[in-house]
């Protein structure tokens, strides 16, 4: 089972932050999946039933991402937290970005919850995992990206035994995001200062209940 260490640093800067992992293994990622599409029209649906556009950004747990992203110098309204830009789209009307059938089920999860999740290929993974502060020129090819990006210093970032997976809590990296080929997932729940355990644990068992019921799989204990 993977674990995560914070540094002794972004402890001190943050003690309240917790963040929870659990693994699944046995996954079956397809394509997409029609029990699936069906299942996001419901979620869709009671999304823009119980959310409003203007309104958004002062929901509690959102509003506690915003917060952290300015404390760690990134801009929310440029940079929307996870949940609340997956949010937005739906309340907008627009149709969630279609991956595959494990990032489409947590993506559904985060709305639901709130909560921002991060997923990584276990096999892909080396070790455990550890949050720190990046140092100044470190490099970090995120998900979608052509090039690398070059690291300012001092964003909170998550890496392995031998290389960056994230940029926290917001960009997972290339090299180790999840694909059809992917057979075991690392699955982070990404708190912030202001999201309690007990959020994160909720999120934790829907994440769960989505991925098995349209992916299979096992939890890791």
């Amino acid at each position: 089972m993977t674990r995560l260490v914070i540094s002794e640093d972004v402890n001190a800067a943050f003690p309240d932050l917790v963040v929870l992992v659990t693994q699944i293994n046995d996954v079956n990622v397809q394509s997409s999946d029609l029990r699936l599409e069906e299942f996001k029209k419901l979620v869709t649906e009671e999304t823009r039933r119980f959310f409003d556009a203007e309104t958004l950004k002062d929901q509690p747990v959102l509003r506690a991402y915003r917060d952290f992203f300015w404390r760690i110098k990134v801009d929310p309204t440029k940079v929307r937290p996870a949940a609340e830009a997956l949010i937005r789209r739906i309340v907008a009307g627009n149709p969630l970005p279609c991956i595959n059938t494990l990032v489409d089920a947590y993506n559904l999860a985060s709305v639901k919850t709130e909560v921002a999740v991060a997923a990584f290929d276990a096999d892909k993974l080396r070790g455990d995992l550890k949050m720190r502060y990046a140092e100044k020129g470190e490099k970090f090819l995120g998900i979608g990206m052509n090039k690398p990006l070059q690291l300012q210093g001092g964003e909170v970032v998550v890496q392995d035994a031998e290389k960056l997976v994230a940029i926290y809590p917001y960009r997972d990296s290339e090299d180790s995001k999840v694909t059809e080929t992917t057979k075991k997932v690392v699955l982070l729940f990404c708190g912030v200062p202001g999201v309690t355990e007990e959020k994160l644990l909720e999120a934790m068992k829907v994440t769960i209940d989505y991925v098995t019921k349209f992916c299979g799989g096992t939890v890791k204990v």
